[in-house]
């Protein structure tokens, strides 16, 4: 018996050694065709995800540079402003950087009527152009300036349709007899208050005045 003992404590080292190994061999044996094949799948996917993600970042810089192309197509050249009619604001730029921000005045949409004719008071929108720019600019009063003021309508030049002073230092004709042009109530901006001008703050006009040109586009909306 113990001959016998001594010869499992002799050897327990040697079994354990060999139970070991043979547990080894199960784990390679049975585990490692499924782990090859979860490598491979794993690798696959991996793959597949790296050539789709290639894929979709060349499709993105091709889109980026079309629409790159099409922004320097379509943005102007010269300076140009962006006025928003319903936020009274606007926008000033220069070779596609901005050169001032404020707040102005436009159209009220006030309705005037007449026994022959109705003016809607209102900026109008889309693209317009600078046309002409005045310095120290006189107004030449339209009819419904006077109908306004319930005053008589006089002839096309007569004196009384002249005003001065009261469009500010500086205007830009815009076309139709509308401009963008300075203001006695600039209190008033950021309001929609005007006949269809669109009116500025004295610092503000001075600086678009000196940075549109004539043909410089003019952006309503």
């Amino acid at each position: 018996m113990q001959r016998f003992l001594s010869f499992l404590k002799k050897s327990s080292s040697t079994i354990f050694g060999i139970l070991v190994i043979g547990l080894l061999i199960c784990h390679i044996v049975i585990f490692q065709p499924v782990l090859l094949s979860n490598v491979s799948y794993l690798g696959g996917s991996a793959s597949d995800s790296i050539i789709d993600t290639l894929q979709i970042r060349t499709a993105l810089e091709k889109q980026l540079s079309i629409n790159t192309a099409k922004y320097e197509a379509l943005t102007p050249s010269r300076p140009f402003i962006l006025i928003n009619t319903t936020e009274n604001n606007f926008t000033l730029y220069k070779k596609k950087e901005i050169v001032l921000t404020g707040d102005c005045s436009t159209g009220s949409y006030i309705k005037l009527y007449n026994e022959n004719k109705s003016w809607l008071f209102k900026t109008p929108k889309g693209v317009r152009t600078v046309y002409q720019k005045k310095t120290d600019p006189v107004w030449k009063k339209p009819d419904w300036a006077f109908i306004e003021e319930g005053l008589p309508v006089p002839s096309p030049n007569h004196e009384s349709r002249f005003e001065y002073g009261v469009l500010g230092d500086y205007a830009l004709s815009i076309g139709d007899g509308y401009m963008i042009h300075g203001t006695l109530y600039q209190r008033l901006m950021g309001l929609s208050v005007t006949h269809g001008c669109i009116r500025m703050k004295d610092a503000d006009l001075e600086t678009v005045y000196k940075t549109l040109e004539v043909g410089s586009k003019v952006y309503l909306y």
